[in-house]
């Protein structure tokens, strides 16, 4: 049986599986958003960075990549899957169906967000989002790296989100006004 996984965050650029099929697909009643505190990846426990998360919002959605696992690799690829995304236990696997753009639904595998979650952090303002993102850096890097490559990502799948380039936006000034 075919392995479809939801990206809406690294993912889109890091998938860290062999993919063998890649389609533009909608995610109903979610929407992405930087509401977790990443502790691990682009944060610590001291600092905390944040990462995209889909936060359960009824008649939202969320635009994004469904992509198959190469056939013969679904077991493996979902043991990567959470060990890489299930880390700390803020997100929640579920099988949702996700609409293709070719008219077609599949049941992808997806991260949410736990909402009971002491890593959740919904309803955060922009400012407060930027000023975390711009100033934490963990295992994998800085949060500005994550926030940059998702946003570049997006722009080149033609996925709109104003919130994400809002963010970009205003990192990009903090760090210029940082070196000014």
């Amino acid at each position: 049986m075919a392995l479809w996984v939801f990206g809406y965050g690294s993912l889109l650029w890091n998938p860290g599986f062999p993919v063998a099929e890649r389609h533009h697909g909608i995610l109903n009643d979610y929407h992405r958003s930087f509401c977790m505190r990443s502790i691990h990846h682009r944060g610590t426990p001291d600092h905390p960075g944040l990462v995209l998360a889909l936060d359960e919002r009824p008649g939202s959605f969320c635009e994004g990549l469904v992509l198959r696992a190469e056939t013969g690799t679904e077991e493996a690829t979902l043991d990567y899957l959470r060990e890489r995304e299930l880390v700390s236990s803020a997100y929640l696997e579920k099988r949702l169906p996700v609409n293709l753009k070719d008219g077609r639904t599949v049941e992808a595998v997806t991260y949410v967000i736990d909402p009971g979650h002491v890593q959740y952090c919904g309803g955060l303002p922009l400012e407060e989002q930027a000023i975390a993102i711009a100033t934490a850096v963990g295992g994998m890097g800085p949060n500005t790296e994550y926030l940059l490559n998702t946003a570049d990502h997006l722009d080149e799948l033609g996925i709109p989100d104003a919130e994400l380039h809002w963010l970009r936006d205003r990192v990009g000034q903090m760090a210029d006004n940082r070196l000014a």
